[in-house]
């Protein structure tokens, strides 16, 4: 299993070149957790009776995707980024969520493993490995123009440990996102400078969190260091005694969570992210 875990941290989470050292903390803390981990497996969302969401196919370039939309139309859109596991009971459970803040949002769900799904950790790792991050990219520009196309006036993009880092890297190279919400996740140099930001980003991380580098404490201040140099609004919020991945609360979420060694259960910090993601998602998706 740690190899696994080196070959996903060099190919995914830090993508091509990132520096030995950062490589060898982020590897040892990524291995040493996979090495504790008992498979287990779960029955997708998108397999239940009472799905909610339509599924639609979105062309770019020359390939097409399939994505999920939820929420009413004509409201403003964001899009909802993946973690590492593929489009899951999870990530559309946080995506029904959204679509019913405040005034209501089209919330919408690109498919971006093209229909697979890691049901335990080795599948998950093996779907991140071969994941083309800037074909992502392109994936989420074009949900962000299909959200528009279709009548959402504006749109966000939010996103979840990997979806998290690819949410920050579409407000630096998708110049149609009109804000961020990112969830303990930054991207690699070598895909984005949040320096460079072009919409306004809110980012919110686990004080316990010990994915070095990439979802922990020191990745978090690195961010805000960043975007005090961009030309974008920002906030950057540390959530005292939460872990990774600390927003999946479904009884589903909470046991895999605890399978990965993640004890924590804060319904107050859960309750405040949310607070806080609808608040700037308002500000900045408001006609």
């Amino acid at each position: 299993m740690a190899t696994a875990a080196t070959i996903l941290l060099r190919r995914a989470f830090l993508s091509s070149s990132p520096s030995p050292s950062a490589a060898s903390r982020f590897s040892s803390s990524l291995a040493r957790r996979c090495d504790r981990i008992t498979p287990i497996r779960f029955r997708s969302m998108a397999t239940a009776s009472a799905d909610p969401f339509q599924k639609i196919q979105i062309q770019r370039d020359d390939t097409t995707f399939d994505a999920y939309v939820v929420g009413k139309e004509g409201a403003p859109g964001i899009v909802v980024l993946q973690e590492w596991w593929g489009v899951d009971f999870e990530i559309k459970n946080h995506a029904v969520h959204i679509s019913k803040l405040g005034q209501g949002y089209r919330a919408l769900i690109p498919d971006l493993y093209r229909g697979k799904v890691g049901l335990d950790v080795a599948e998950a790792q093996h779907l991140m490995e071969g994941l083309d991050w800037q074909g992502a990219v392109k994936d989420i520009q074009a949900s962000v123009n299909w959200l528009k196309a279709n009548g959402s006036p504006k749109v966000g993009v939010t996103g979840y440990c990997m979806g998290g880092a690819l949410s920050i890297a579409s407000a630096v190279l998708v110049p149609e996102v009109d804000a961020v919400v990112a969830f303990y996740g930054v991207p690699s140099p070598e895909l984005s400078d949040p320096a460079q930001a072009k919409a306004p980003i809110q980012a919110h991380f686990g004080e316990l969190d010990n994915f070095v580098g990439f979802s922990d404490v020191t990745a978090a201040k690195s961010l805000e260091e960043k975007l005090k140099n961009s030309s974008v609004p920002y906030e950057v919020h540390v959530y005292p005694g939460c872990a990774h991945a600390f927003m999946n609360s479904s009884p589903e979420g909470l046991k895999r969570r605890k399978s990965m060694g993640m004890n924590d259960e804060n319904p107050d910090a859960i309750n405040l992210a949310w607070s806080r993601f609808s608040s700037w998602m308002g500000r900045f998706l408001s006609s």
